[in-house]
């Protein structure tokens, strides 16, 4: 990532709102921004495999399930945050992977520029490949500062998109169990 650049891009911005960038308050905003941007855009330095590499025999082909991952993203079409939950089912082939790795993965995919469709099928795909999994079903429940904030101005209003893969797919009643366990509290 590139620092100076992102500093001079947010003296421009402030500049062009009509502020004094060497305003007190705003002396040191520029090289703050940049370094928070580090770690909220910290995904584009990360890959899936290296966070699902690791894995241990388990021949059982029952779903696992990591439900309620909180995820904080930003929206690419106005860069505001988008936040909420994600849910995750895989069916192991014959392996399966810590389940904190699920999670993870999440964060790789959400601290990057999004839009939470694509992320929730990367998230599935990831899972796919990285796992051999004989199916994957990921949920993304999120509320969108753009809606929220601005523009319509719509608080509260939740986005939903679900990715199904393999066995997911193919099967209604594998679909219904995930909405089951989904419902367990």
């Amino acid at each position: 990532m590139d620092q100076e650049k992102i500093k001079r891009g947010v003296e421009l911005l402030l500049e062009g709102i009509g502020e004094d960038i060497d305003r007190e308050g705003l002396k040191d905003t520029p090289d703050r921004i940049a370094r928070m941007y580090e770690e909220i855009f910290e995904g584009y330095d990360k890959k899936p495999s290296e966070v699902l590499s690791r894995v241990f025999s388990f021949p059982n082909h029952e779903m696992v399930m990591e439900k309620d991952i909180t995820f904080y993203s930003m929206c690419e079409h106005h860069m505001m945050p988008f936040y909420g939950k994600a849910h995750i089912a895989y069916i192991p082939g014959d392996k399966v992977v810590g389940i904190s790795k699920l999670a993870r993965t999440v964060e790789i995919f959400a601290r990057r520029l999004q839009i939470q469709e694509r992320m929730t099928g990367q998230i599935a795909d990831a899972l796919m490949e990285e796992l051999s999994s004989e199916g994957v079903m990921v949920v993304l429940e999120a509320e969108h500062l753009c809606m929220t904030m601005r523009g319509v101005k719509k608080p509260g209003s939740r986005t939903v998109t679900i990715a199904t893969r393999g066995s997911f797919e193919e099967s209604e009643q594998l679909r219904n169990r995930f909405f089951q366990m989904l419902e367990i509290r």
